[in-house]
């Protein structure tokens, strides 16, 4: 359940871990999971204390990278730092590394070392051309660290190579690629938008003598009642008083 929930309810994946963690706290994988779910809602201390256990039950180090953004999450990036150059890290497979550079560089970014940071990131996997999990992250992160840096015209090609690689929508590279390039997405879906639409569409009214020149602008129900006669009202007693949306299907 809680693995389960982690992406759409954090929170309420943090609730049912701490409910597991009552029935089965001496489960490496209950710890594991209650420490993701404490990571998620920003609860590092909490998070570092059952990675930590896990670890200890399993013996296993992939979960090393995590436990140092924990530590950077708790504000002390020397630490994260630190642990990227502990012997785990070489027991770690292609992944987990990458994870842990990532960490690292925003461990960098953290104490303002942004040059740093950049050169933390670059790596035969930055390098590389084929398209593996971790490579849409791995150049966003390096666009980032290029901005940081001052170097915004290399970032861009950055984010453009992350946005390539990104068929899961696993950053915003697109969003930041537009806005380099001063672009900006419109929720088609947004009713504001529609409503804006519909207005600059409506045809404009004729403006002429006599009645329709004293029109009167009423705040609220109970001034049309002041301003007519009851018998002057014919009210649909079925109108609700909202107009009909139009559908729309197109994505930003």
């Amino acid at each position: 359940m809680v693995a389960r929930l982690l992406d759409s309810e954090p929170e309420e994946a943090y609730q049912f871990s701490r409910v597991a963690l009552r029935l089965a706290s001496r489960v490496a994988a209950v710890r594991e999971a209650a420490g993701f779910a404490s990571y998620m809602t920003q609860r590092y201390s909490e998070a570092l204390t059952e990675f930590r256990a896990a670890r200890r039950m399993t013996g296993r180090a992939d979960l090393w990278p995590v436990m140092a953004d924990c530590e950077r999450g708790l504000g002390r990036p020397e630490r994260a730092l630190a642990m990227a150059g502990e012997p785990e890290v070489k027991q770690l497979d292609k992944a987990g590394q990458v994870e842990m550079r990532l960490v690292a560089a925003g461990a960098r970014s953290d104490m303002e070392q942004f040059d740093a940071a950049v050169v933390t990131l670059q790596s035969p996997e930055l390098a590389s051309s084929s398209v593996q999990p971790w490579t849409a992250r791995l150049r966003y992160a390096y666009a980032e660290a290029l901005i940081a840096a001052g170097r915004a015209d290399e970032a861009r090609e950055w984010f453009a190579k992350a946005a390539e690689a990104d068929s899961e929508g696993a950053t915003n590279a697109s969003e930041r690629l537009a806005e380099i390039d001063g672009l900006e997405f419109v929720d088609a879906l947004d009713p504001e938008l529609d409503e804006d639409t519909e207005q600059a569409e409506a045809p404009a009214k004729p403006r002429g003598g006599g009645v329709a020149d004293e029109r009167e602008i009423f705040e609220d129900e109970e001034d049309v009642e002041e301003f007519y006669d009851e018998d002057d009202l014919e009210i649909d007693e079925d109108f609700d008083g909202v107009a009909p949306e139009r559908s729309t299907d197109a994505k930003a």
